[in-house]
């Protein structure tokens, strides 16, 4: 089977192969020409449009791809390819910008929580008896332990060096301390999460 009956199928401008390798060669080097000329100025103004090189590096990368697919689109002349070069690539950051935002406020409506209402008074007294009362059912070490990292903000080395304890030591009762405190306060308060 021959080539030529699938090669004129592909448009009524292609007369035989060597117009189809021409056509192919002219577009080759027509691309070649605007990425030479244009592809600095294009990711200095992808840099500032997007957040990392790397976003820059493809918005200009899918300018390039769209410059490909209608490259006859493209208008001769260095400002002219520029114009139409920039405008695409603008065009492209936009639509991802759209896209972003659309994908957020979807985002923000799939996950949205049941309104919470501001705690009362009494219920933060409440919250604050039983954590004191649970804190108080801990041993001793593991409640220093615990308030001085969790109220106090102290690092697990500090409160070693306060205690005399290693930092494995400490972590280890920070966690036991961390686990009956659930346990206890689920009983208390009910299984919150």
């Amino acid at each position: 089977m021959s080539a030529e009956p699938a090669l004129a199928a592909l448009g009524d401008d292609v007369d035989d192969v060597d117009d189809l390798n021409n056509a192919g060669d002219d577009r080759r080097n027509r691309l070649s020409a605007l990425f030479d000329a244009h592809e600095e100025r294009l990711y200095r103004l992808a840099r500032r449009l997007a957040g990392h090189s790397d976003e820059a590096h493809d918005l200009v990368q899918e300018t390039f791809l769209k410059a490909a697919k209608s490259w006859r689109s493209v208008p001769m002349g260095v400002a002219s390819e520029e114009a139409w070069l920039v405008r695409v690539l603008v065009n492209i950051r936009r639509d991802q910008w759209r896209r972003t935002a659309v994908r957020n406020r979807a985002a923000g409506t799939l996950r949205a929580e049941p309104p919470t209402y501001p705690p009362s008074l009494e219920s933060t007294l409440i919250a604050k008896r039983a954590v004191w009362a649970a804190l108080d059912l801990l041993h001793p070490r593991r409640r220093a332990i615990i308030v001085m990292h969790e109220l106090e903000g102290m690092t697990h080395s500090a409160i070693a060096a306060r205690l005399g304890l290693t930092t494995i030591a400490v972590r280890w009762n920070l966690s036991m301390a961390r686990r009956e405190l659930k346990t206890v306060l689920k009983t208390h308060m009910g299984d919150t999460r």
